[in-house]
């Protein structure tokens, strides 16, 4: 069973987030835009050239069309409801990156503070929680930690790649007594995901990546809804 399609809220005619036509759409989304939704699969993209510390990557699908549309919906325009349908979409990412099922700590990229008032809130831990609900009751075991905070930084969608790059070297800070919870008894250790909505150049999840692994919580795989169609497959 895909683990984000149980849109079982009334059809209510609103505007569709991911063709913006005023239509017949359950948890946001016509049916036509549901089965494009459908009918992605999560892959492994790379940046060209990648930075430094970039663990594997798996995005749901190429940051445009419907999927595009979603995601400026929910950050920039203020849809918090599509938190569950995009939450269960990083739930098929997550799945798809860990493989057989096992427990996962999902690990978001933290806004700062200022990006999170803009966006009306902590866009990224709402998808996160959502996905823990999904994956949990799909057989991987999930739960979401929140080791890092975000220092003060211009928002990404402003800069061109050496911005991002110079920006991301001093973003994160691991919070104070972090530490790697420990396994439950005769569970296998837990696969950290890193989690974040779009991959561009990929240096936010790299450099949110190094101090991951200097807490000792080093992520497995980065699990994103969207890469930037610049991106190539390994």
């Amino acid at each position: 069973m895909r683990l984000w399609a149980d849109l079982t809220d009334l059809v209510l005619p609103v505007e569709c987030a991911g063709c913006r036509q005023h239509r017949a759409a359950r948890h946001g989304f016509c049916p036509g835009c549901v089965a494009t939704l459908a009918a992605l699969r999560p892959r492994p993209v790379r940046p060209t050239p990648a930075p430094p510390g970039l663990p594997p990557c798996v995005a749901l699908g190429p940051y445009g069309g419907a999927l595009r549309e979603a995601l400026l919906a929910y950050k920039e325009r203020g849809r918090h409801g599509l938190a569950r349908p995009l939450g269960g979409l990083l739930a098929e990412v997550v799945a798809g990156a860990v493989g057989a099922a096992r427990p996962v700590l999902l690990v978001p990229v933290p806004d700062t503070a200022a990006a999170a008032r803009a966006r009306y809130g902590d866009h990224l831990g709402r998808l996160a929680r959502h996905a823990a609900v999904r994956l949990t009751g799909a057989g991987w075991p999930a739960r979401v930690v929140r080791p890092l905070r975000a220092l003060p930084r211009p928002d990404s969608a402003t800069l061109d790649s050496a911005g991002r790059a110079l920006a991301a070297e001093s973003a994160f800070r691991a919070r104070p007594g972090v530490a790697a919870p420990p396994a439950r008894a005769g569970s296998p250790p837990p696969v950290v995901v890193l989690l974040d909505d779009i991959v561009t150049t990929g240096v936010t999840l790299a450099a949110a990546a190094r101090v991951l692994t200097a807490t000792g919580l080093s992520p497995s795989v980065a699990a994103v809804l969207a890469a930037t169609e610049k991106r190539r497959l390994p």
